[in-house]
Protein backbone atom coordinates (compact mmCIF):
# COMPACT_ATOMS: atom_id res chain seq x y z
CA UNK A 1 0.00 0.00 0.00
CA UNK A 2 1.12 3.23 -0.73
CA UNK A 3 1.18 5.41 2.09
CA UNK A 4 0.38 9.29 2.59
CA UNK A 5 1.44 11.97 4.19
CA UNK A 6 0.21 15.55 5.04
CA UNK A 7 2.57 18.13 5.38
CA UNK A 8 1.32 21.02 7.98
CA UNK A 9 3.77 23.92 6.63
CA UNK A 10 5.17 22.44 3.43
CA UNK A 11 6.42 25.69 2.33
CA UNK A 12 9.16 26.11 4.41
CA UNK A 13 12.70 24.52 4.25
CA UNK A 14 11.28 21.27 6.32
CA UNK A 15 8.43 21.13 4.57
CA UNK A 16 9.99 21.11 1.71
CA UNK A 17 13.00 19.12 2.17
CA UNK A 18 10.23 16.58 3.80
CA UNK A 19 8.00 16.32 0.80
CA UNK A 20 11.23 15.75 -1.53
CA UNK A 21 12.62 12.67 0.66
CA UNK A 22 8.77 11.00 0.85
CA UNK A 23 7.97 11.36 -2.59
CA UNK A 24 11.45 9.48 -3.21
CA UNK A 25 9.88 6.80 -0.35
CA UNK A 26 6.86 6.21 -2.61
CA UNK A 27 4.51 8.40 -0.27
CA UNK A 28 1.60 10.50 -2.01
CA UNK A 29 2.30 13.88 -0.29
CA UNK A 30 -0.35 16.14 0.67
CA UNK A 31 0.65 19.51 1.79
CA UNK A 32 -0.97 22.40 3.54
CA UNK A 33 -0.37 26.27 3.55
CA UNK A 34 -2.96 28.86 4.89
CA UNK A 35 -3.78 29.65 1.33
CA UNK A 36 -2.53 27.42 -1.33
CA UNK A 37 -4.61 29.77 -4.14
CA UNK A 38 -1.87 32.05 -3.56
CA UNK A 39 1.16 30.69 -1.78
CA UNK A 40 3.91 30.39 -4.76
CA UNK A 41 5.45 27.52 -2.65
CA UNK A 42 9.11 28.71 -4.37
CA UNK A 43 10.77 25.77 -2.19
CA UNK A 44 9.03 23.02 -3.45
CA UNK A 45 9.90 24.76 -7.34
CA UNK A 46 13.12 25.30 -5.86
CA UNK A 47 13.33 21.26 -5.62
CA UNK A 48 11.86 20.55 -8.64
CA UNK A 49 8.29 18.85 -6.84
CA UNK A 50 6.00 21.70 -6.94
CA UNK A 51 3.87 19.64 -9.61
CA UNK A 52 4.04 15.97 -7.64
CA UNK A 53 2.59 17.69 -4.33
CA UNK A 54 -1.16 17.89 -3.48
CA UNK A 55 -1.62 21.35 -2.03
CA UNK A 56 -5.02 21.99 0.34
CA UNK A 57 -5.60 25.37 2.20
CA UNK A 58 -5.82 24.89 5.94
CA UNK A 59 -6.03 27.60 8.50
CA UNK A 60 -4.28 25.25 11.79
CA UNK A 61 -5.86 27.51 14.22
CA UNK A 62 -9.53 26.49 12.99
CA UNK A 63 -11.03 23.42 14.20
CA UNK A 64 -13.44 23.07 11.14
CA UNK A 65 -10.78 23.45 8.88
CA UNK A 66 -8.33 21.27 10.18
CA UNK A 67 -10.95 18.58 10.87
CA UNK A 68 -12.56 18.94 7.17
CA UNK A 69 -8.83 18.45 5.62
CA UNK A 70 -8.00 15.25 7.32
CA UNK A 71 -11.11 13.83 5.88
CA UNK A 72 -10.77 14.87 2.92
CA UNK A 73 -7.23 13.40 2.74
CA UNK A 74 -7.15 11.00 5.24
CA UNK A 75 -3.69 11.07 5.53
CA UNK A 76 -1.79 7.68 7.54
CA UNK A 77 1.22 10.58 9.02
CA UNK A 78 1.04 13.77 9.58
CA UNK A 79 4.12 16.19 9.58
CA UNK A 80 3.20 19.19 11.99
CA UNK A 81 5.57 22.11 10.75
CA UNK A 82 3.54 25.17 10.65
CA UNK A 83 3.25 28.08 12.78
CA UNK A 84 5.37 31.32 13.05
CA UNK A 85 9.06 29.87 12.64
CA UNK A 86 11.56 33.38 14.19
CA UNK A 87 12.50 33.39 17.72
CA UNK A 88 13.39 36.87 16.78
CA UNK A 89 9.72 37.50 15.54
CA UNK A 90 7.73 35.91 18.43
CA UNK A 91 8.70 39.08 21.14
CA UNK A 92 6.90 41.40 18.81
CA UNK A 93 4.22 38.43 17.77
CA UNK A 94 3.73 36.70 20.78
CA UNK A 95 0.03 36.05 21.05
CA UNK A 96 -0.19 34.88 16.86
CA UNK A 97 3.40 32.87 17.69
CA UNK A 98 1.15 31.33 20.74
CA UNK A 99 -2.12 30.27 18.56
CA UNK A 100 -0.10 29.25 15.50
CA UNK A 101 1.85 26.71 17.50
CA UNK A 102 0.52 25.52 20.39
CA UNK A 103 -3.61 25.71 19.31
CA UNK A 104 -2.36 24.40 15.97
CA UNK A 105 -0.55 21.55 17.34
CA UNK A 106 -3.96 21.07 19.79
CA UNK A 107 -6.69 20.86 17.05
CA UNK A 108 -4.21 18.14 14.96
CA UNK A 109 -4.13 16.00 18.15
CA UNK A 110 -7.55 16.43 19.05
CA UNK A 111 -8.42 16.10 15.17
CA UNK A 112 -6.81 12.69 15.13
CA UNK A 113 -8.34 11.48 18.39
CA UNK A 114 -11.87 12.61 16.84
CA UNK A 115 -11.48 10.90 14.11
CA UNK A 116 -10.10 7.77 15.47
CA UNK A 117 -7.74 6.57 12.76
CA UNK A 118 -4.40 4.94 13.33
CA UNK A 119 -2.78 8.01 11.87
CA UNK A 120 0.81 8.55 12.86
CA UNK A 121 1.66 12.34 14.21
CA UNK A 122 5.22 14.10 13.79
CA UNK A 123 5.47 17.11 15.53
CA UNK A 124 8.28 19.23 15.17
CA UNK A 125 9.38 20.56 19.05
CA UNK A 126 11.96 22.93 19.32
CA UNK A 127 15.69 23.36 21.08
CA UNK A 128 14.94 26.62 22.29
CA UNK A 129 12.70 24.75 24.73
CA UNK A 130 15.50 24.28 26.79
CA UNK A 131 16.52 27.60 27.30
CA UNK A 132 20.67 28.27 28.48
CA UNK A 133 22.30 24.82 29.46
CA UNK A 134 25.28 25.55 30.00
CA UNK A 135 28.19 23.66 28.90
CA UNK A 136 25.48 20.58 28.94
CA UNK A 137 24.61 19.39 26.13
CA UNK A 138 20.69 18.83 26.39
CA UNK A 139 19.05 15.23 26.15
CA UNK A 140 14.76 14.24 25.90
CA UNK A 141 15.73 14.24 30.05
CA UNK A 142 16.78 17.84 30.36
CA UNK A 143 14.33 20.27 31.87
CA UNK A 144 12.53 23.00 29.80
CA UNK A 145 13.65 26.79 30.73
CA UNK A 146 11.69 28.46 27.58
CA UNK A 147 13.33 32.25 27.08
CA UNK A 148 11.19 33.74 24.04
CA UNK A 149 7.82 33.64 23.59
CA UNK A 150 8.00 31.17 20.06
CA UNK A 151 10.28 28.81 23.18
CA UNK A 152 7.29 28.74 25.43
CA UNK A 153 4.72 28.05 22.25
CA UNK A 154 7.31 25.08 21.14
CA UNK A 155 7.39 23.83 25.19
CA UNK A 156 3.20 24.08 25.28
CA UNK A 157 2.90 22.28 22.09
CA UNK A 158 5.36 19.36 23.16
CA UNK A 159 3.51 18.54 26.42
CA UNK A 160 0.16 18.64 24.25
CA UNK A 161 1.63 16.11 22.50
CA UNK A 162 3.04 14.46 25.78
CA UNK A 163 -0.81 14.13 27.08
CA UNK A 164 -1.97 13.03 23.74
CA UNK A 165 -0.03 10.62 23.64
CA UNK A 166 -0.41 9.08 27.34
CA UNK A 167 -4.44 10.11 28.02
CA UNK A 168 -5.23 8.34 24.21
CA UNK A 169 -2.46 5.97 23.16
CA UNK A 170 -1.85 8.24 20.10
CA UNK A 171 0.67 7.88 18.35
CA UNK A 172 2.28 11.10 17.97
CA UNK A 173 6.56 12.34 18.77
CA UNK A 174 8.16 15.50 18.99
CA UNK A 175 11.19 16.01 17.34
CA UNK A 176 13.60 18.29 19.49
CA UNK A 177 15.53 19.62 16.88
CA UNK A 178 18.53 22.01 17.24
CA UNK A 179 19.47 24.42 14.33
CA UNK A 180 19.51 23.46 11.06
CA UNK A 181 19.95 25.15 7.93
CA UNK A 182 20.36 25.03 4.11
CA UNK A 183 19.65 27.05 0.83
CA UNK A 184 16.20 27.15 1.41
CA UNK A 185 16.53 29.53 4.37
CA UNK A 186 15.09 32.90 4.11
CA UNK A 187 17.22 35.99 4.76
CA UNK A 188 15.55 36.64 7.97
CA UNK A 189 17.72 33.93 9.77
CA UNK A 190 21.28 34.78 10.87
CA UNK A 191 22.89 31.96 8.71
CA UNK A 192 21.22 32.64 5.38
CA UNK A 193 21.98 36.21 6.03
CA UNK A 194 25.75 35.70 6.79
CA UNK A 195 26.21 33.66 3.77
CA UNK A 196 24.19 36.06 1.53
CA UNK A 197 26.16 39.27 2.55
CA UNK A 198 29.66 36.96 2.25
CA UNK A 199 28.41 36.35 -1.96
CA UNK A 200 27.84 39.93 -2.41
CA UNK A 201 30.86 41.33 -0.44
CA UNK A 202 33.17 38.71 -3.11
CA UNK A 203 31.25 39.62 -5.97
CA UNK A 204 31.86 43.22 -5.42
CA UNK A 205 29.48 44.75 -2.97
CA UNK A 206 30.43 47.46 -0.87
CA UNK A 207 28.00 46.63 1.96
CA UNK A 208 28.77 46.00 5.49
CA UNK A 209 27.27 42.74 7.37
CA UNK A 210 25.19 44.08 10.71
CA UNK A 211 25.16 40.82 13.45
CA UNK A 212 24.00 41.46 17.02
CA UNK A 213 25.59 39.06 19.82
CA UNK A 214 28.83 37.25 18.45
CA UNK A 215 29.39 35.16 20.91
CA UNK A 216 26.13 33.14 21.02
CA UNK A 217 26.98 29.23 20.67
CA UNK A 218 24.45 27.15 18.44
CA UNK A 219 24.37 23.10 17.66
CA UNK A 220 24.12 24.12 13.56
CA UNK A 221 22.95 20.99 11.68
CA UNK A 222 21.71 20.16 7.57
CA UNK A 223 18.45 20.25 7.44
CA UNK A 224 18.06 17.57 4.66
CA UNK A 225 19.65 15.18 6.92
CA UNK A 226 17.33 16.23 10.06
CA UNK A 227 14.04 15.32 7.92
CA UNK A 228 15.35 11.85 7.60
CA UNK A 229 15.17 11.71 11.69
CA UNK A 230 11.39 13.44 11.26
CA UNK A 231 10.14 10.14 8.61
CA UNK A 232 12.16 7.68 11.33
CA UNK A 233 10.29 8.78 14.60
CA UNK A 234 7.03 7.83 12.80
CA UNK A 235 8.49 3.97 11.72
CA UNK A 236 9.45 2.95 14.94
CA UNK A 237 7.28 0.40 17.05
CA UNK A 238 7.08 2.78 19.86
CA UNK A 239 6.04 6.60 19.87
CA UNK A 240 8.15 8.96 21.68
CA UNK A 241 10.57 12.03 21.50
CA UNK A 242 13.99 12.83 20.29
CA UNK A 243 16.52 15.05 20.22
CA UNK A 244 18.02 15.58 16.84
CA UNK A 245 21.34 17.64 16.79
CA UNK A 246 25.17 17.10 15.57
CA UNK A 247 26.38 17.47 19.22
CA UNK A 248 28.85 20.25 18.20
CA UNK A 249 28.58 23.90 19.10
CA UNK A 250 30.32 26.68 17.05
CA UNK A 251 30.37 30.53 17.69
CA UNK A 252 28.13 32.99 15.64
CA UNK A 253 31.69 34.51 15.28
CA UNK A 254 32.60 30.71 14.17
CA UNK A 255 30.17 30.57 11.63
CA UNK A 256 30.85 34.32 10.41
CA UNK A 257 34.29 33.44 9.57
CA UNK A 258 34.06 30.40 7.67
CA UNK A 259 31.54 32.02 5.66
CA UNK A 260 33.70 34.79 4.62
CA UNK A 261 37.16 32.04 4.75
CA UNK A 262 35.13 30.06 2.02
CA UNK A 263 34.61 33.10 -0.24
CA UNK A 264 38.55 34.40 0.52
CA UNK A 265 37.56 37.27 2.33
CA UNK A 266 38.09 38.17 6.12
CA UNK A 267 35.21 38.70 8.05
CA UNK A 268 36.02 40.96 10.79
CA UNK A 269 37.14 43.93 7.28
CA UNK A 270 33.05 43.60 6.44
CA UNK A 271 31.15 43.58 10.32
CA UNK A 272 29.98 46.14 12.19
CA UNK A 273 28.00 45.31 15.43
CA UNK A 274 24.28 46.54 15.78
CA UNK A 275 23.01 46.62 19.70
CA UNK A 276 19.87 47.05 18.25
CA UNK A 277 19.71 43.40 17.02
CA UNK A 278 20.25 42.42 20.52
CA UNK A 279 16.92 40.10 21.34
CA UNK A 280 15.19 41.09 25.00
CA UNK A 281 16.51 37.48 26.34
CA UNK A 282 18.81 35.56 24.17
CA UNK A 283 20.30 32.11 24.83
CA UNK A 284 24.18 32.08 25.10
CA UNK A 285 24.65 28.60 24.69
CA UNK A 286 22.73 25.63 22.37
CA UNK A 287 23.77 22.35 22.39
CA UNK A 288 22.00 19.41 22.09
CA UNK A 289 23.33 14.99 22.67
CA UNK A 290 21.24 13.01 20.12
CA UNK A 291 23.13 9.64 21.66
CA UNK A 292 18.96 8.35 21.70
CA UNK A 293 18.38 8.78 18.30
CA UNK A 294 21.34 7.35 17.22
CA UNK A 295 20.92 4.34 19.92
CA UNK A 296 16.78 4.08 18.82
CA UNK A 297 16.68 5.35 15.34
CA UNK A 298 20.00 4.62 13.86
CA UNK A 299 20.43 8.56 13.04
CA UNK A 300 23.58 10.77 13.58
CA UNK A 301 23.74 13.85 11.68
CA UNK A 302 26.89 13.38 8.57
CA UNK A 303 27.28 17.59 8.34
CA UNK A 304 28.52 19.75 10.85
CA UNK A 305 28.67 24.04 10.66
CA UNK A 306 31.44 24.06 8.62
CA UNK A 307 30.10 21.31 5.90
CA UNK A 308 26.55 23.46 6.01
CA UNK A 309 28.51 26.58 5.61
CA UNK A 310 30.21 25.42 2.61
CA UNK A 311 27.44 24.29 1.25
CA UNK A 312 25.17 27.01 1.69
CA UNK A 313 27.65 29.48 0.05
CA UNK A 314 28.12 27.16 -3.00
CA UNK A 315 24.23 27.08 -3.45
CA UNK A 316 24.16 30.04 -3.31
CA UNK A 317 27.12 31.52 -5.78
CA UNK A 318 25.23 29.17 -8.05
CA UNK A 319 22.19 30.62 -8.08
CA UNK A 320 23.90 34.10 -8.55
Amino acid sequence: MMKKALICGISGQDGAYLAQLLLNQGYTVCGTSRDAQISPFSNLVYLGIRQQVKLESMALTDFRSVLQVLTKIQPDEIYNLAGQSSVGLSFGQPVETLESIATGTLNLLEAVRFLGKPIKLYNAGSSECFGDTGDTAADETTPFRPRSPYAVAKATAFWEVANYREAYGLFACSGILFNHESPLRPERFVTQKIVAAACRIAQGSKEQLYLGNMQIQRDWGWAPEYVEAMHLMLQQQQPDDYVIATGESSSLEDFVSAAFASVNLDWREHLVIDNSLLRPTDLEVGRGNPAKAENQLGWQAKYKMKDVVQMMVKARLAKS
